[in-house]
C-alpha cells in the first residue's frame, strides 16, 4: 500500500524510532513492503525512514546504484573525522534542498529483512544516505544539520 508522507513540522519527525523487536515478524515484511512501494511512487527518492510515514521505529530503506538496502535497528559504529558538504533533499520537506555536512565515511552495523546481522561501510553518496536516514530514526532533520 502507498502511504503518505508525512511532511514537517508534524511531531513524530522529532520522535526517537523505537527498536524492532522482531525483524521476521509479517508486520515488519508488511511495513517493508509497503515503504518499498511508497518509494516507488515517490519517483526519484533515494532513501525512506519509518517515520516518515508514520512509524516511529527504527527501519530505513535506501535505494543506490541498483540496489536496495533495508536496515532495520540501524547503528552507525564509525564515523571518519573528514566531513563534506553537499546538498540534500527530503521527502518530509518537498522541494527544499539545502547544503548539509556530512562524515565522508560511516560504518553502520544493521539486522536486514531476513534478521541476519549485517555491517556495511560506505563513503560518498551512500554515506550520506544512511546519515540522512539514520538521523530520521533519531528524530534528527537535515535542517539541523546545517
Amino acid at each position: 500500500m502507498i502511504l503518505p508522507i508525512i511532511t514537517y513540522p508534524n511531531d513524530i519527525l522529532r520522535k526517537k524510532g523505537a527498536r524492532v523487536k522482531d525483524p521476521k515478524s509479517s508486520e515488519t515484511r508488511e511495513l517493508i513492503f509497503d515503504m518499498l512501494e511508497t518509494m516507488e511512487y515517490s519517483g526519484n527518492a533515494l532513501g525512506l525512514a519509518a517515520p516518515q510515514i508514520g512509524q516511529s521505529v527504527r527501519l530505513c530503506i535506501i535505494k543506490l546504484d541498483g540496489k536496495t538496502h533495508i536496515l532495520i535497528n540501524p547503528k552507525i559504529t564509525y564515523k571518519s573525522w573528514k566531513k563534506d558538504t553537499g546538498e540534500e533533499g527530503c521527502l518530509s520537506f518537498p522541494g527544499k534542498f539545502i547544503p548539509v555536512k556530512r562524515h565522508k565515511k560511516v560504518t553502520v552495523k544493521a539486522v536486514d529483512k531476513d534478521g541476519e546481522n549485517v555491517t556495511i561501510k560506505a563513503d560518498g553518496l551512500f554515506s550520506r544516505a544512511l546519515q540522512h536516514e539514520i538521523d530520521h530514526l533519531d528524530g534528527v532533520l537535515y535542517i539541523d544539520r546545517k
